[in-house]
């Protein structure tokens, strides 16, 4: 596997990883309709922390992790006292184009096939993509004057068709851009243009730092974006701090050791300078 993590005790706590066999899954904050269980005997109890080790290690598919989780119990297990379990919801997919989001919520754990191949925090699945209704007008192309048709307006901007698509930082406007610039982006004709296209894909829907205060000026923002190429188990990143964007080949290191490898997230701003 490779992955996005914190290391604790020499065990990688996952935020995102792909596994060999080309399946991913990312782990994206849940708090608010969350809720983990207590053991139950007659499932397969797992804690969330182990959750991605767990279908990485086990999985090929999507249609793999399907029938696992049929009588899986995501239990409220935390890894340690000063790390209780986190609440996630999850993003999984595999190379045949085939995504679900996994949610465990108080009425139980949902599976939902994922069309839109989107997903950011709360609310539910279902809701996110609900609200996608509100704006199915949006387009990449200028409008057409139906507002009084027999009025010449003026179209004084290009991209007036965008016109309504949500810019703020909370959860489901970022959804909704992220579904709309994902559906409209460009397939490349290489590697590096369709990774090119998938940070600006993610970068549209960032958070600067100063724009989302959740306390007393204290602020969310986007610490990194990652892209993950499951045909060939290479990991892309950028931070914050950083916007080169940096790689990392699962297939230039030994896949049958159990050893850890660990390389550094987050590094200084590279900028090239031309003269």
């Amino acid at each position: 596997m490779i992955c996005v993590s914190v290391v604790e005790d020499n065990y990688p706590l996952y935020c995102d990883a792909i596994n060999e066999k080309d399946l991913g899954i990312a782990g994206l904050d849940f708090f608010g309709p969350c809720k983990y269980f207590s053991v139950d005997k007659s499932k397969n109890n797992m804690a969330s922390f182990e959750l991605i080790p767990y279908l990485l290690g086990s999985c090929e598919t999507i249609d793999d992790v399907k029938k696992i989780l049929a009588n899986m119990n995501i239990t409220n297990e935390s890894f340690s006292d000063n790390l209780p379990a986190a609440n996630l919801h999850w993003l999984m997919g595999d190379r045949s184009g085939k995504s679900i989001v996994v949610e465990s919520t108080s009425t139980s754990l949902h599976i939902y096939d994922n069309l839109v191949n989107t997903l950011t925090n709360d609310p539910v699945f279902p809701a996110q993509v609900e609200t996608l209704a509100n704006f199915a007008s949006v387009s990449p192309a200028q409008p057409k004057n139906t507002l009084v048709p027999n009025a010449d307006i003026n179209l004084y901007s290009r991209g007036l068709g965008t016109h309504h698509l949500p810019g703020g930082t909370d959860s489901n406007s970022r959804f909704i851009k992220a579904s709309f610039v994902l559906a409209h982006s460009p397939k490349g004709t290489d590697e590096v243009e369709n990774v090119t296209n998938f940070f600006h894909i993610l970068h549209s829907v960032e958070q600067a730092k100063g724009t989302d205060e959740v306390e007393d000026n204290v602020f969310e923002f986007t610490m990194y974006s990652d892209c993950m190429n499951l045909d060939k188990g290479i990991l892309y990143f950028t931070t914050y701090d950083n916007n080169q964007i940096n790689a990392v080949d699962m297939n230039n290191e030994d896949l049958d050791t159990s050893d850890l490898i660990t390389y550094e997230l987050f590094k200084d701003q590279a900028i090239k300078f031309e003269n």
